[in-house]
C-alpha cells in the first residue's frame, strides 16, 4: 500500500477525532484563562475589586516567594502587585469588603510562621499575630471575624485549636478546631465555617471529612464526608454550594470535583478539573469558582494555569 493511500485513508479518523476533541472541548464547563505570570505551587489566594490576588508558593526553583500577582476577572490580564513582606509558602488567605488577609505558612527558615498581614488599597500592613505559629492551615472570614484552622504549628503536629480574629477590634480568640488536619481547606457561608479534607501527614494519609463549624454553639459538626478523599485541596462557596477542588494523592494529582448543596445536604460530582493540581488557590468570584496555579504532580512542580467553573 501506498503511503498516499495511508494517509488517504487515515485523513477521516484523524479528522474525526480532532473533532471530537474540539466539540469536548466547547462543551466543557469549564473555561481557561490567561496563565499567571510565574507558575507557582502551594499559594495562597482572595479576591479583591474585581482581581483574584495570589500570594507567595515555591517556584520552580524550590525556594518559596513573596510574590503577589493580581488577575483582572473583566480584562482577563495580569499585573504585579507590591510583594508580601516576607516570603512564604503554605500560607492561608481570605478575603472581604476588598481586602485580603494572609495568615501563617512556612517561612526561609521552615518554621511554621505567626504572621497576618492584609492587602488594603494597594499596600500590606501587619496585623496583630496568630497566637500560635500555622502553616498548612485554611482561613475563612464569617460573621466579621477571620478564621485560622488546622494546619501544623512545628511541634505537635495537626492543630486541635483554631484561632478567629475580630476584624474590628483586631483581637484573637481561642476556639476549638476541627478535626486535627493539615492541608485542608476552608469555606464560608453566612455566619457558618466548613473544613474540607486535608491529610494527617503524608500523601497517603487524606481524609474525606468535612464539618461545620456553629460560633453560636462554639463547636463543629460532621456532615456529609467528600466522596473522595483530598488533602492540599482548596474549596470555595459559591450559589448555595460549597465547591471542593484538586488535591494530591499517591496515584497522581485528583481532577475530580464535587459540589455540597447547602439546601439538601448532599454532594453531587461536578465537571472534572481539566489541569489537575494540588497546592492552589480556589476562589469564587463573578458567580464563579476559579482555580489559579498548583502543582499538576505531586511533589514539587508547579503550574501557572486558571480554569474557572461555573457550578
Amino acid at each position: 500500500m501506498s503511503f498516499g493511500t495511508t494517509l488517504r485513508r487515515s485523513l477521516p479518523s484523524c479528522l474525526a477525532l480532532t473533532v471530537a476533541a474540539a466539540a469536548a472541548a466547547a462543551q466543557s464547563p469549564w473555561q481557561s484563562h490567561t496563565p499567571m505570570p510565574e507558575p507557582r505551587t502551594e499559594v495562597a489566594a482572595g479576591v479583591a475589586r474585581g482581581e483574584i490576588v495570589v500570594i507567595g508558593g515555591f517556584a520552580a526553583g524550590g525556594g518559596n516567594s513573596g510574590r503577589v500577582d493580581a488577575y483582572s476577572i473583566e480584562r482577563d490580564t495580569w499585573r504585579r502587585l507590591p510583594d508580601l513582606p516576607l516570603a512564604v509558602d503554605h500560607a492561608a488567605a481570605a478575603s472581604a469588603n476588598g481586602t485580603v488577609y494572609v495568615t501563617g505558612g512556612y517561612g526561609r527558615a521552615r518554621n511554621p510562621l505567626r504572621t497576618v498581614f492584609a492587602l488594603t488599597g494597594g499596600s500590606w500592613r501587619q496585623l496583630p499575630a496568630l497566637p500560635d505559629a500555622r502553616a498548612a492551615a485554611a482561613a475563612a472570614i464569617a460573621g466579621g471575624r477571620l478564621y485560622v484552622l488546622g494546619g501544623v504549628d512545628g511541634r505537635r503536629g495537626p492543630a486541635r485549636v483554631a484561632f478567629a480574629l475580630d476584624l474590628k477590634t483586631r483581637r484573637w480568640t481561642r476556639l476549638p478546631g476541627p478535626s486535627p488536619r493539615e492541608h485542608l481547606a476552608a469555606a464560608a457561608a453566612g455566619s457558618r465555617v466548613y473544613a474540607v479534607g486535608g491529610r494527617s501527614a503524608g500523601i497517603d494519609t487524606n481524609t474525606n471529612r468535612f464539618e461545620v463549624y456553629d460560633p453560636r454553639a462554639r463547636r463543629w459538626a460532621r456532615l456529609a464526608p467528600i466522596p473522595v478523599a483530598r488533602g492540599g485541596t482548596g474549596a470555595a462557596f459559591v450559589d448555595g454550594r460549597i465547591v471542593s477542588v484538586g488535591g494530591e494523592q499517591p496515584q497522581g494529582t485528583i481532577g475530580s470535583v464535587y459540589g455540597y448543596e447547602l439546601r439538601t445536604r448532599r454532594w453531587r460530582r461536578l465537571a472534572d478539573l481539566p489541569t489537575p493540581r494540588h497546592g492552589l488557590g480556589v476562589v469564587a468570584a463573578a458567580g464563579r469558582v476559579y482555580v489559579v496555579a498548583g502543582g499538576p504532580e505531586p511533589g514539587l512542580t508547579v503550574s501557572g494555569a486558571v480554569e474557572s467553573l461555573n457550578p
